[in-house]
């Protein structure tokens, strides 16, 4: 990033932080009267010269801002000048601090030093507190490489454990490592006591100073125990941030030196620096702590701007949600605006509110970092638990082969569902932390009581119907599927079954929606009245859609037609391939898809309803033997029966109804054959094919048109000759062209062959007998 730019933004925070922030600093909460304390640090900062001229110039600041507030009724100055009075409020201070820790450095320089400050009475309890501290450190780093152990062993039980999720292990592993690092700082804390009570110093008596550290040790190294849960360098199993070895050594590192330096400087230095030189030299003092910690966290988020902003880019391509997908990548281009922002805020809370406004930046700060990182985990369990492929057993797969495809399009966005409530419930936190939203005020309200249970109930609802859909439709499925161990369901099973599934799902969709928006607050009422009324509307305008529902209902009940049967519905013949509550789709022998509206069906023939028969008529002709053709048709039929493909098929023995017909060239002998239902056109085929090879076996004649000519009779009953001529010859009588001479014959040129000339003598006589 441009220096510039920077600049310009900081200063730019800034600004905002002191607008949002910024107070009378002398608004500090009075103590009760009579209380001693109070009086004597009155008196000790009118002692002090440079103390007293603090005081007088904050007094002076005091009625000056009070002057320029207007009196009452009259407008409030514009946001412009607010800005400026507070600008210009917050700089006079921090110069009077700068010039009073001058003036206390001066005056300490141009008075006798000694008659100002105990030498030896620094250099011991200088000696004395370096010694607390090194025991207090000893002790900790001892404790610590002592609990190593059990630290890495806990660490490969979260990566490579059994019997729970993943995030669940390292949840409890976390915080079983988080409860023995506050064991370890509670020890060094108790044994720095132990020191610095009968070791160091007078026997029996804590000094202060030791005090000073020894709390600030436990705060700071309880703090760097809480940043350790989330950035672990050494141990992989114990780090709740899912980064890299590298980049949580590098974080925690920078962490852990920004705690100390605010930790011990402002809890442990500042301190002594006001006991034993000058209040205003060690407010002064913690100032620039503040400034160059802040300095200090400015150079570190620069840096890491575009690394930051790649890992976040990287995180961002990987998640499934848009919303997720988006706001991380918002937030990968802009996550250094927010923590210039953020410690923008610390420094001017500090240097104008320090009593008030920094403790509640620490417990917003642990707030908001507590809500995220529960937020991250709660989705990271969800993930693991339900956000993987549900896998069911094998057996229960093969009885409900539907259950888990619809499980794994459930769960997805059941679980996009649950992570969208977790984001909203972490801003609401967050937001309440920093108290820009009264978390508990709005709950206790009637409107967010009220918002928080009309959702609850709208989950339960939603979650008791894909329930209840999830078990009727398994069941059905449960008897649909021939391998649940009772068998084949027929058709008719089939197809109420697939009906009743169809109305289940309308049924339970328009149910769960009027429940929903009753419970939500919107009146059903008119909605069920508007309902009738349309219905009613529409039962007068629509009666053919009603008769194709009513004649579809009584189909179904008496069983007329179910899918897969062959059918002839309203003049079309053809499979019933789908059948609904209205209509009946019918597939042709030619592949055409028919739909057919019951209103239009006054006639159901099926093919398939318990057997079937093949009824062949066969002609023979008039001079075969009717008893030979019966004969051959019976040994038609038993090599159809000894067919291992077609025997099957056949359910009795070949009906011969003897002689139906004697046609004009034929007599017709009729056959049946009973069949399975649906087989009776294949079995035909094969029986015609059989019949035909036994009839020419037998060479029985099977008639075939012929045509007869008659050129009448004279009266003795002889037929005039037919005197026939060939006008044209191509083909002799042999077959070859006209002119081509047998084998063994030579060509004569010039010979005229007779044949191709009429001849006289040639006369036919038909009797108009075939």
């Amino acid at each position: 990033m441009n220096p510039m730019r920077a600049l310009t933004l900081m200063l730019g925070w800034m600004l905002i932080a002191l607008l949002a922030l910024a107070g009378p600093v002398q608004a500090q909460p009075a103590e009760p009267d009579g209380q001693p304390s109070a009086n004597a640090a009155l008196a000790d900062l009118l002692e002090n010269e440079q103390s007293r001229q603090q005081l007088i110039d904050q007094l002076r600041g005091a009625a000056a801002a009070a002057a320029a507030e207007p009196p009452p009724g009259q407008a409030q100055p514009s946001l412009p000048r607010q800005l400026a009075e507070i600008t210009s409020h917050v700089a006079s201070d921090i110069g009077s601090q700068l010039k009073a820790i001058v003036n206390a450095i001066g005056g300490m320089f141009d008075r006798d030093l000694e008659s100002t400050f105990d030498v030896e009475a620094f250099t011991s309890a200088a000696i004395n507190l370096g010694l607390v501290i090194l025991a207090t450190l000893a002790l900790f780093m001892a404790f610590r490489r002592l609990a190593r152990p059990l630290f890495t062993s806990v660490s490969q039980w979260s990566q490579s454990g059994e019997g729970l999720t993943p995030v669940l292990r390292l949840v409890i592993c976390v915080a079983l490592a988080a409860v023995v690092d506050v064991l370890i700082v509670a020890f060094a804390y108790l044994g720095g006591n132990l020191i610095a009570t009968f070791a160091i110093g007078e026997t029996g008596e804590l000094s202060t100073r030791a005090s000073l550290f020894l709390n600030a040790f436990l705060v700071i190294e309880l703090l760097k125990a809480a940043v350790r849960m989330l950035f672990a360098s050494r141990y992989e199993g114990l780090r709740l941030l899912p980064i890299s070895a590298e980049e949580a050594s590098y974080w925690n590192r920078w962490i852990a030196r920004l705690i100390g330096l605010v930790g011990y400087g402002l809890m442990v230095v500042v301190p002594l620096v006001n006991a034993y030189v000058s209040p205003a030299v060690g407010q002064g003092l913690g100032t620039l702590i503040m400034v160059g910690a802040f300095l200090y966290a400015v150079i570190v988020v620069l840096k890491n701007r575009r690394r930051l902003r790649d890992a976040i880019n990287a995180k961002a391509a990987q998640t499934t949600m848009t919303a997720s997908r988006i706001s991380l990548q918002l937030f990968a281009r802009t996550w250094h605006l927010f923590a210039l922002a953020y410690f923008v805020m610390v420094l001017t809370v500090t240097l104008t509110r320090p009593v008030d406004a920094l403790p509640f930046v620490l417990f917003a700060t642990l707030k908001t970092i507590a809500a995220v990182v529960v937020g991250l985990l709660a989705s990271s369990f969800l993930t693991q638990t339900i956000g993987r492929r549900i896998r069911l057993s094998d057996d229960l797969r093969l009885k409900l082969p539907l259950l888990e495809p619809r499980l794994n399009s459930y769960v997805p966005n059941a679980l996009r569902l649950i992570r969208t409530v977790i984001v909203v419930l972490v801003i609401m936190l967050v937001l309440d932390a920093w108290g820009a939203f009264d978390l508990a005020a709005w709950y206790a309200s009637e409107a967010g009581s009220s918002l928080v249970g009309k959702l609850v109930s709208v989950a339960v609802i939603l979650a008791f119907a894909i329930g209840l859909w999830l078990s009727l439709a398994s069941l059905i499925e449960h008897k649909l599927n021939p391998d649940t161990g009772t068998g084949e369901p027929d058709a008719r099973a089939k197809t109420l079954l697939t009906l009743f599934r169809n109305a289940l799902a309308i049924a339970l969709v328009t149910i769960t929606t009027m429940i929903l928006l009753a419970e939500i607050g919107i009146n059903i009422g008119p909605l069920i009245a508007g309902a009738g009324m349309l219905g009613l509307a529409i039962s007068f305008g629509a009666q053919k859609l009603v008769q194709d529902i009513i004649t579809g209902v009584f189909i179904q009940v008496e069983n007329a037609m179910n899918t897969g049967d062959v059918v002839t519905v309203g003049g079309v013949t053809g499979v019933a391939e789908h059948l609904s509550i209205r209509s009946v789709g019918i597939r042709d022998l030619n592949g055409t898809y028919h739909i057919v509206p019951f209103s239009s069906v006054d006639t159901v023939s099926n093919y398939m309803r318990e057997f079937g028969y093949h009824v062949g008529e066969y002609g023979i002709a008039y001079r075969e033997s009717i008893d030979d053709a019966i004969l051959a048709l019976r040994e038609a039929f038993d090599e159809l029966a000894a067919d291992e493909d077609l025997k099957m098929n056949i359910l009795a023995p070949l009906e011969v109804a003897g002689v139906v017909a004697l046609a004009d060239s034929s007599v017709n002998i009729r056959v049946r054959i009973k069949t399975t239902p649906g087989t009776q056109w294949a079995t035909g085929r094969a029986f015609n094919r059989l019949v035909k090879l036994h009839f020419d076996a037998r060479g029985i004649e099977i008639p075939f048109p012929h045509t007869t000519l008659y050129f009448g009779q004279d009266k003795t009953g002889s037929a005039p000759p037919a005197n026939l001529r060939v006008m044209q010859q191509d083909f002799d009588i042999d077959g070859r062209p006209g002119g081509q001479p047998r084998s063994g014959e030579s060509s004569r040129a010039g010979s005229e062959d007779p044949r191709s000339k009429p001849n006289p003598e040639f006369k036919g006589d038909f009797d108009g007998e075939d």
